[in-house]
């Protein structure tokens, strides 16, 4: 996912990356050019190859997500285009949850603003712990080694302030308009030793897999077919653990458990299913009717918590009045969409710094994080996002927005 501050050039970056590993051939290059001219959008070219609304042409912004697929000499990679601006965060929010690392784009020329810090803090809380931060724009300063310095060490501090280990994150200057450093090596930067983006994100990066598959099994559904002679197939996306034929699992809340009799992927049997797997499944001894979406699935020795109540982080994005307690959103987590019922404000947190500004306050707001109590109001499975991230994580939506995105710090099982 590529995110950071509007008009900071993360399109033009991804355009430039597509084009100079061969994903956009010239003469598609060469349209784009002269579009981006008749447009008056002169440089505006390899943002249009992720620009495709009409709209988005011609306010020159980034409203919807994009996706792109790239191959590095390492990996087979799919590239997230979010939106800087801030009426379209949300799109970023939805971008964010489903990306396993993000380059964060900051302009040399302009350094760190409002929307880069927000959206270092989104990442923080959405989980993604894998970083680059890309300096774009070296052209429009000279290609100065100071300057590069000055913003790497604004990005630092602010790192470190929300716990990351800047020690493990790489930075990298360079242009995405004029590709100094995206794919080539540049010339104009004699002093940069380190590697281009397209090397940092083979070296820096790895996909979800061992770790994940180490974890607990969790698999969320999102349907359940009923197919004549073989019965209920329950589908879903295998998130943690690894689930092989044999297996005995239960599904959680619905209580309902058996043994997994065959695993089948774009209708090939599986010896096992693995994080990042959508798969359809046979158990034995499950009915059309005992499971449903938003159930997940564990081993039976280990099952997934069903939660009486749980403790959150969240940051609230948007929302017209103020929340206070007895607010009752709808939570999306994994599958499951459960209304919840925010019954304690614990703290008020300042989302720049991360310290506590508040305890017990009386309500919070746009703008603000905090640490609340919540109390499902049907039963849900939830994880702490330190043990089992991918569920531990959630959305608040109401109203037809989102208005704030959360991790689960602590629970208690029903």
């Amino acid at each position: 996912m590529f995110i950071g501050h509007v008009d900071h050039g993360k399109s033009t970056t991804i355009g430039r990356l597509l084009f100079d590993t061969g994903f956009v051939p010239e003469n598609v290059m060469r349209k784009l050019e002269e579009e981006a001219k008749k447009a008056g959008k002169n440089t505006f070219e390899f943002a249009f190859v992720m620009d495709r609304l009409k709209e988005e042409r011609e306010r020159g912004l980034t409203i919807d997500l994009a996706h792109h697929e790239f191959q590095t000499p390492k990996y087979y990679v799919t590239i997230i285009d979010a939106p800087g601006h801030k009426d379209f965060i949300k799109n970023m929010i939805t971008g964010t949850s489903q990306a396993d690392g993000a380059v964060l784009v900051v302009s040399a020329k302009d350094g760190v603003q409002s929307q880069t810090k927000e959206h270092i803090t989104l990442s923080r809380t959405l989980g993604i712990n894998q970083l680059i931060i890309w300096v774009n724009k070296m052209d429009e300063v000279n290609y100065d080694e100071a300057k590069y310095n000055e913003i790497k060490e604004e990005v630092s501090k602010y790192l470190k302030m929300l716990g990351f280990d800047v020690s493990k994150i790489p930075f990298i200057p360079g242009s995405g308009y004029k590709g100094d450093n995206v794919a080539k090596k540049s010339e104009n930067m004699p002093w940069w030793k380190g590697e281009t983006l397209v090397e940092a994100i083979d070296k820096y990066f790895s996909p979800p897999g061992d770790e994940l598959a180490k974890l607990p099994l969790r698999l969320p559904l999102q349907d359940v077919y009923n197919i004549s002679g073989i019965g209920a197939v329950p589908v879903g996306r295998v998130e943690t653990g690894v689930m092989k034929p044999g297996d005995k699992v239960v599904f959680q809340p619905a209580g309902a458990s058996g043994e997994v009799k065959s695993i089948e992927m774009h209708h090939q049997q599986l010896s096992e299913a693995r994080p990042g797997d959508n798969v359809g499944f046979n158990v034995r001894g499950i009915g059309k009717g005992d499971v449903r979406r938003g159930d997940v699935v564990g081993h039976a020795n280990n099952p997934p918590t069903v939660v009486k109540s749980f403790t959150a982080q969240i940051v609230v994005m948007n929302h017209p009045s103020v929340i206070a307690p007895g607010y009752t959103p709808v939570f999306h987590a994994h599958t499951a969409q459960v209304a919840c019922r925010i019954t304690k404000l614990l703290k008020k947190i300042d989302p720049k710094t991360g310290q506590v500004v508040a305890e017990n306050p009386d309500f919070i707001k746009a703008g603000d994080a905090a640490l609340v109590e919540i109390e499902p109001t049907k039963p849900m499975v939830l994880e702490k996002f330190k043990e089992i991230p991918p569920l531990g994580r959630f959305a608040i939506r109401d109203m037809g927005m989102t208005v704030a995105v959360g991790m689960v710090v602590d629970l208690v099982p029903k």
